[in-house]
């Protein structure tokens, strides 16, 4: 007989004996009686698949907890797995870590002013730090300008020298939106020369800059490496410096008109830098990344039980 047919002559409301002993007597198991299976409605198949599409897209949502990327053929893989991977794909100066603070000889230094001040509004204290971008020969310069009150990135670029060049277009590009108050950097030669300081000093901003060795007084700057450094730059492993530009321009975009922090009340860079309260149409719908609908469209349309807000914190 059966099993189909065992489980249908199962009388759960018969009086002389139990579910349990019926089970028992004919050979099945307790919970397949029990089981009814779930009809899935058009809306659950449609939230099940923006989940997967969600995870596939920014599995870095889920790595506070879980330690979990997805390498490139979309696996997913711990830490470990993406270390042997940069490994094998000859990324060793992730390890060597080379050095982008380097000092200037003769440069003038600025006292650290952000001690004991208190930040309160957006272009009130900006700062700016240099990191390299790992690629599979050799590695790329990134140097960022982000306002410290919104974490907004004002500007960026890529170069292959540590030259000071790049680092003032960056800042003659941030300037034209408007200078802040204080801007503070380490003492890297790129900082401290004469033509970063008198452009600062041209448009009436105060210098301030670390202390030797005091990541911590920089540290928003340092935490948004590691933030684009896990969730985009180890991720793509970058062939070459044009591959590099892109992933980096569209991340960014990504992470100032889209990826909410805890610390800003789930609000994104850009909102509180330019002072809105809500996020714009025009921004949510200008250019994504990742491209697709997320599980933040489908909340708007699918009723309170599906607002999905990552839990970041920056």
């Amino acid at each position: 007989m059966s099993r189909e047919r065992r489980r249908e002559m199962v009388d759960r409301q018969y009086p002389a004996l139990s579910t349990v002993r019926q089970c028992a007597l004919i050979g099945i198991s307790r919970s397949s009686v029990y089981y009814r299976p779930r009809v899935s409605s058009q809306k659950d198949l449609e939230a099940m698949k923006l989940i997967d599409q969600q995870y596939l897209a920014t599995p870095f949502y889920g790595s506070r907890r879980m330690k979990v990327w997805l390498d490139r053929q979309g696996h997913p893989v711990n830490r470990k797995r993406v270390r042997r991977l940069m490994r094998t794909m000859g990324l060793q100066a992730i390890y060597r870590r080379p050095r982008t603070s380097q000092p200037g000889p003769g440069h003038k230094l600025y006292p650290y002013l952000l001690g004991a001040m208190e930040i309160t509004m957006p272009n009130q204290v900006w700062a700016a730090d240099i990191t390299y971008i790992p690629m599979a020969r050799g590695f790329l310069y990134l140097v960022a300008i982000m306002d410290w009150y919104s974490r907004y990135v004002v500007a960026w670029r890529l170069s292959n020298t540590l030259d000071a060049d790049f680092c003032v277009e960056t800042l003659e590009e941030a300037l034209g939106k408007g200078p802040p108050e204080v801007f503070n950097t380490d003492q890297g030669s790129q900082f401290t020369g004469e033509a970063f300081t008198e452009l600062l000093d041209r448009h009436g901003v105060r210098i301030s800059m670390d202390g030797k060795g005091r990541y911590s007084d920089n540290i928003f700057v340092e935490r948004l490496w590691r933030t684009v450094k896990y969730e985009e730059v180890y991720l793509k492993a970058y062939s070459n410096g044009r591959e590099a530009k892109d992933g980096l321009e569209a991340y960014f975009h990504f992470y100032n008109t889209q990826r909410p922090h805890q610390a800003l009340g789930y609000r994104t860079p850009a909102e509180v830098f330019s002072g809105d309260s809500a996020r714009s149409d025009e921004q949510s719908k200008e250019r994504r990344w990742p491209p697709g609908r997320t599980l933040v469209d489908l909340g708007k349309t699918a009723g309170p039980s599906l607002n999905f807000v990552p839990n970041l914190s920056n």
